[in-house]
């Protein structure tokens, strides 16, 4: 923050380039570092979203998910065919007075996440096709960048009662880095695979609406109209955070990042304004114990890069293999080949190389992982993939 003092003598004053030798007037420039407030984890700020994001300290959390107003620009009540009133979104904080004051509303508190935000952290933001697109466009205006944009598709939606267009059955998440230039960021790859039964986590994710036991209500009327289910909230954290991490939410509603977060051993901050949202979110909060969870349960799935390389050779060197010993391939006692000294592998008709290469040679494949297809006979007689004796050797270290 910046402040211009302006000193004047008498009834005048001129600028600097009045010419006179007598100088008028004086341009005191003072800088004054804003006083940002220690950081409450586990807490919920009770306030506006961009006054609060401005008071944390700088570089403060590690993963902001935000779930923003939609501006859904509703002009009449909407009906059921049968003419009941359907419970849309007509909340006050959803109705902006033109997409300009939207926009302005959506560039503050994204420059505010921007500024808390670690220099590894990322920031995902849901929105429907109502906002998306301009908060997008503002995302990348302010430098961010852009990594994934996810659908959530809704297993559940809510039909179209007018009949007038397509039902609208997907909300999209973009999920980007501080800046292009950011080189380290968490992406809990191998989790997202475990999760999707060993294969790639896509990016169109099928996850039913937030309804049943889940919806928080009072008196039968549901406390908040778009409350997440926790089933989209857990893989975004569980994604992009670790244990211990911070993750923040700028529209905390009814807690939901909250309640995932503490459940996967995260620590949360809420920003809400709603008091009726808060005491509701504050309710739930309280009833999740985290110390119920074991830590070693909530560790990411292991990275098979990240692991320290074991080479063939080292079973040779610890006696684990010896030379002159026979591995068999695909467990086919047919074809096999016998261990040299060095750490390679000789078939029968002596075509020599790595277990990989001789892998790759046998099966016709353009590639072949050695550990997983090579096997040795134990003291049983039976065939065991030669990856058991790299396993045993990495957890004796």
């Amino acid at each position: 923050m910046i402040y211009t003092i302006l000193l004047q003598s008498g009834n005048r004053i001129l600028g600097q380039g009045d010419g006179r030798q007598s100088i008028y007037l004086w341009m005191i420039t003072v800088k004054h570092k804003a006083q940002h407030q220690p950081l409450k984890l586990d807490h919920i700020y009770a306030g506006d979203c961009i006054e609060v994001l401005r008071s944390l300290p700088e570089g403060s959390v590690d993963l902001i998910f935000a779930d923003p107003p939609y501006n859904l620009q509703l002009q009449n009540t909407l009906l059921r065919p049968n003419l009941t009133v359907v419970d849309a979104v007509d909340d006050a904080w959803d109705q902006f007075d033109d997409f300009a004051a939207y926009d302005r509303f959506t560039h503050d508190w994204l420059s505010a996440c921007r500024r808390v935000l670690k220099d590894t952290g990322t920031l995902w933001v849901i929105g429907s096709y109502h906002n998306i697109y301009r908060v997008g466009a503002i995302l990348q205006d302010l430098g961010y960048w852009i990594l994934n944009d996810v659908v959530w598709v809704k297993s559940n939606p809510l039909p179209q009662f007018k009949g007038v267009r397509f039902t609208n059955a997907h909300e999209t998440l973009i999920w980007c880095k501080k800046s292009q230039a950011q080189k380290r960021y968490t992406f809990n790859y191998q989790a997202m695979k475990q999760m999707n039964e060993a294969k790639q986590m896509r990016s169109d994710w099928l996850i039913p609406l937030c309804r049943g036991k889940e919806r928080l209500s009072v008196n039968g009327q549901k406390v908040h109209a778009t409350q997440k289910p926790e089933a989209l909230l857990y893989r975004v954290i569980l994604s992009s955070s670790n244990p211990g991490d911070v993750i923040l939410d700028p529209f905390f509603g009814t807690g939901t990042s909250g309640a995932v977060a503490r459940k996967l051993g995260r620590h949360y901050i809420g920003i809400e304004r709603d008091p009726a949202y808060i005491e509701a979110a504050a309710a739930r909060l309280a009833a999740i114990d985290p110390a119920s969870v074991d830590p070693a349960a909530l560790g990411s799935t292991p990275n098979p890069r990240s692991i320290p390389r074991i080479a063939f050779g080292v079973l040779l060197e610890q006696g684990l293999l010896l030379p002159g010993q026979t591995l068999y391939f695909d467990g086919q006692r047919e074809v096999s080949a016998t261990v040299l000294a060095d750490g390679s592998l000789r078939l029968v008709d002596g075509t020599r190389g790595s277990i990989h290469q001789l892998g790759t040679h046998l099966s016709g494949l353009p590639s072949c992982n050695g550990w997983d297809h090579w096997s040795y006979e134990d003291g049983d007689g039976r065939l065991q993939v030669i990856d058991t004796l790299r396993q045993r050797l990495r957890r004796s270290r």
